[in-house]
């Protein structure tokens, strides 16, 4: 009799809605369906490598689908640079040991583009590896979309819904900060589907002005409120392009002096930078007249029950990823493709953002609706 295959499987880099849907999906399938064991390790990369583990039955998948968070807990931390008793050191050969020790033929790592990256480091260590993209961002590359994005998506819209009310009633400037560091997806889509007036993402860098003077059109045209919807990431002209001039320094630079005056920069502008929502608000209020107020809206898109969109991805490419798996097919991203999905190699993933191109369609629809993006 044929030994049964054995799968780790683990969540790292930010919660997200459907994460159990995924570790649901791809646990029923390949229990269920193709006869293996599901071995869960706590914390991300760093439960496998101090060996934290579950072992995860088909009873212990059971009533998840519908639960936010993760049941197996999650971490930001990197194989090849963990803080270990104080010191960053490379624990790789802690990993490999680990997946040895378990007997996995395979190791599944929900997660975004960071996990990506990992997951391509020990790819090319010699494990088997493939992963789900998971991010409320939506900025995974080579996939039609990464679950936890529509539930953050419907979070954020219903928030600039409630906050018409207030903003109509007190006559105000509502400026509702929306998660999205290196990409607009989020801000994007929950400020055209709420309706804002202005939209500020970091792939379109903006003018303050150009803000206040959409608003100020609103007050002659009769409307004595607006909406103002910011990613925590948008950047005003000149911050956008102090920072990637650093950035392009940064790529630029060799190691040594060089590159840690780069990096240093880079710290700086980001220091710089808290406080940003803040900041506008004060200057629309300041250019308009009209009182301003700052919702940020924060960890909340992350929890709470993820959506049927959610949940229907999360599980259709947990189940493919099972599939792969039982065909020996490694090393590669269970991408969601049409009604479909897709293995893409890890390096067309790991190290890209997916962005919002200047001439998409969804910045199109926006400025055709009249919302201002800032830049004119």
């Amino acid at each position: 009799m044929a030994r049964r295959k054995r799968i780790g499987i683990l969540t790292a880099g930010g919660d997200s809605p459907g994460l159990n849907a995924a570790i649901r999906g791809i646990g029923k399938a390949a229990i269920g369906h193709h006869g293996m064991t599901l071995v869960g390790f706590r914390d991300g990369f760093r439960g496998l490598v101090e060996d934290r583990y579950i072992a995860l039955e088909s009873r212990k998948l059971s009533g998840i689908l519908t639960t936010g968070g993760t049941i197996l807990g999650t971490s930001r931390d990197k194989p090849h640079q963990m803080l270990v008793d104080g010191v960053t050191a490379d624990m790789t050969a802690a990993v490999i040991r680990n997946y040895e020790k378990h007997g996995l033929d395979a190791l599944v790592c929900l997660g975004g583009g960071g996990t990506a990256k990992n997951a391509l480091r020990l790819a090319r260590a010699g494990l088997n590896v493939i992963t789900l993209p998971k991010t409320i961002d939506n900025d995974v590359v080579r996939t039609d979309a990464c679950f936890g994005f529509a539930t953050a998506l419907d979070v954020a819209t219903d928030a600039v819904d409630r906050l018409h009310s207030t903003a109509h009633s007190h006559h105000r400037i509502i400026v509702v900060e929306i998660m999205g560091h290196g990409a607009g997806w989020l801000t994007l889509g929950a400020g055209i589907a709420g309706g804002a007036d202005v939209i500020l993402i970091p792939e379109i860098p903006y003018s303050v002005e150009a803000a206040a003077q959409a608003v100020r059109r609103r007050v002659r045209n009769g409307s004595n409120f607006s909406i103002v919807a910011i990613a925590e990431g948008a950047r005003n002209i000149e911050d956008a392009a102090a920072y990637a001039a650093a950035l392009q320094q940064k790529k630029a630079a060799q190691a040594g002096p060089e590159r840690d005056q780069a990096v240093a920069a880079l710290a700086a502008l980001e220091a710089a930078h808290v406080g940003n929502t803040l900041r506008v608000a004060s200057e629309l209020e300041e250019l308009t007249g009209l009182e301003s107020r700052v919702t940020i809206l924060g960890y909340v898109q992350r929890g709470g029950t993820p959506s049927a969109a959610d949940r229907l991805l999360a599980t259709r490419l947990g189940s493919a990823g099972a599939d792969l798996i039982a065909e020996g097919v490694f090393g590669v991203m269970v991408a969601s493709r049409g009604d479909g999905t897709d293995p893409v190699a890890l390096e067309q993933v790991a190290g890209k953002r997916r962005t919002v191109p200047p001439d998409h369609s969804w910045v199109q629809s926006a400025r055709h609706v009249g919302v201002c993006l800032g830049d004119e």
